[in-house]
């Protein structure tokens, strides 16, 4: 069963979280550059989170960042 994402915004940390599981203890972290954070699974080391720090500030400075991951979005269809 394919995952769906889930999007959350820490104001206080300004930190972007992008979800496909709740994040648990036994997670790997990666950074893959430019202040992101993936969160691996450590079976199959699939991205299963990523977390984007100083996400306010990128916006109020206008900066365009890309995340190195190749991604298939479709359609949820019930």
């Amino acid at each position: 069963m394919e995952e769906k994402l889930s999007f959350s915004y820490d104001r206080v940390a300004d930190v972007l979280y992008i979800s496909k599981v709740t994040p648990y203890p036994e997670q790997e972290s990666e950074e893959l550059g430019d202040e992101v954070i993936a969160r691996l699974n450590p079976k199959t080391g699939d991205v299963e989170n990523l977390e984007i720090l100083f996400f306010s500030t990128r916006l109020l400075r206008g900066d365009l960042f890309a995340i190195p991951l190749k991604a298939n979005l479709r359609l949820v269809t019930q």
